[in-house]
């Protein structure tokens, strides 16, 4: 899924398949073939490989809880704490600060031991997350099947039908989504334009926006704690993949064109070349949720094509920090697990797609005949809709391109559709978003009794 230029489909879905199960980002990992708790661990691939940061445990106090007490739980565990966690999110949602300890026994040990401490509201592994992988040349000569319809100049009925949009609405600046992702080629000629510049902030040192973060121009780095959304290189190629479908530029006679011509997308990247921890992707969500809250800026949705880990009740709580602010959050269904087959999500849960937000909307992958993607998750109950995700070109760093496969290339289809409607109905709610998305959806007989709608994306008439 990572690898430069045209690959094979095979090659493609072990790409997905390798960057959508949980691996280490540091060395050491342990297995968890339970929860905490002794609950049967799940996730995208039947619950095997389920990985975390050794010797850390994220912990949520009671709101009772004094700072001994919390000392006293910490000491309990032979630990010391990391970092303590209070976004300006969680701050405004006068909830209290996280916190990220280092502990001296066995992960499992100590969440057990945490759990029965009555200062403790919640206590679990720092899970490991990873990839869920016009006149532009490339859509003129048949290569973004994704963005075509059945009445476009160039046709496949099983696309996303953008292409038919286009000639009313083709997207606006207007419109903010956030990609929580790998980093993001913002030198990319067919991106450029369409990068998120904070208005409130310059290079100066300075924290000016007030948010935490400084000098955070283009969004901001959780992996190196820095403004640096782009690493160079061949680095974020994911990342970079995704903001081309969501909003590469359209009409500029270069590369591609995404789903809108027009938007702005801010760069999150918690995800490395080694994968994404929990605290991380949990500090990305709500430095979105405080962009809308503090400074009123448009963010409509956030794309989320990763998975991983166990459930989380720390990540659930960032999702509905950003509900309550007015923000759809779009996510991969999954691919399946080591044999590279889609699982069901409604009995084997696939996070975060499978949190139960009204907030978020899993996607599926379709391939251009109209099929179910091999690799795809699927859930008639926990799995929205579906969107191409089979052979999928788009931006990829240093200026060029190439073709994706997975639930990772599906998901930003459905957020540049959310972006789409979001400009062409200015006081739209994410409910709003969610239920036009939903609404719209084209029967499709491989996905009937496979996802919720029973249908594929349909934004012809955004």
């Amino acid at each position: 899924m990572l690898a430069f230029g045209i690959e094979s489909f095979n090659d493609e879905v072990q790409h997905m398949r390798r960057f959508l199960t949980l691996a280490a980002v540091t060395a050491g990992l342990f297995s968890a073939p339970l929860l905490p708790g002794g609950s049967p661990a799940v996730a995208g691939d039947g619950g095997a490989n389920l990985q975390y940061v050794p010797g850390q445990v994220l912990i949520g106090y009671k709101n009772t809880a004094a700072s001994f007490a919390k000392a006293s739980a910490v000491s309990r565990v032979g630990g010391r704490v990391l970092e303590v966690i209070q976004t300006t999110a969680m701050m405004d949602a006068r909830q209290r600060p996280i916190e990220l300890a280092q502990v001296s026994i066995p992960v499992e040990q100590a969440i057990q031991i945490l759990k029965s401490d009555p200062n403790v509201a919640y206590a679990e592994p720092n899970w490991i997350v990873r990839h869920s992988d016009t006149n532009d040349p490339y859509y003129t000569n048949g290569s973004l099947w994704g963005m075509y319809g059945d009445a476009t100049s160039k046709v496949n009925q099983y696309g996303s039908q953008a292409g038919e949009a286009w000639h009313r609405n083709s997207g606006s600046k207007n419109v903010v989504v956030g990609v929580i992702d790998e980093g993001i080629d913002i030198s990319h000629p067919d991106l450029k334009d369409n990068i998120w510049v904070n208005p409130l902030e310059t290079v100066n040192g300075i924290d000016d926006d007030g948010n935490g973060y400084v000098d955070d121009i283009n969004g901001w780095d959780f992996v190196n704690n820095d403004r640096t959304v782009y690493d160079g290189g061949n680095q974020d190629k994911h990342g970079t993949h995704v903001a081309g479908t969501i909003g590469a530029k359209g009409g500029n006679g270069v590369g591609v064109v995404g789903v809108n011509w027009s938007v702005t997308i801010v760069s999150l990247k918690f995800l490395g070349r080694n994968g994404g921890t929990l605290a991380n992707a949990i500090k990305a969500i709500d430095y979105l949720t405080t962009l809308k809250n503090r400074q009123g800026i448009r963010v409509v949705a956030s794309n989320n094509s990763w998975s991983g880990g166990g459930y989380s009740q720390s990540l659930a709580d960032a999702i509905t920090r950003a509900q309550n602010a007015g923000i759809l959050f779009v996510a991969a269904a999954g691919n399946g697990g080591n044999d590279g087959v889609g699982d069901n999500n409604d009995t084997t849960p696939t996070y975060p797609a499978s949190y139960t937000h009204s907030n978020v909307i899993a996607v599926m992958s379709i391939t251009s005949s109209g099929a179910r993607s091999s690799f795809s998750n699927y859930g008639v109950t926990s799995v929205d809709l579906g969107a191409p995700g089979s052979g999928i070109y788009s931006t990829l760093p240093k200026n060029s391109y190439g073709s994706y496969s997975g639930t990772s290339m599906a998901a930003p289809h459905v957020t540049g559709a959310a972006a789409l409607f979001a400009n062409a109905n200015a006081n739209a709610t994410w409910s709003d978003i969610k239920n036009a998305i939903m609404g719209s959806t084209v029967a499709t007989s491989s996905l009937s009794g496979r996802c919720v709608t029973g249908g594929r994306l349909n934004c012809g008439e955004f």
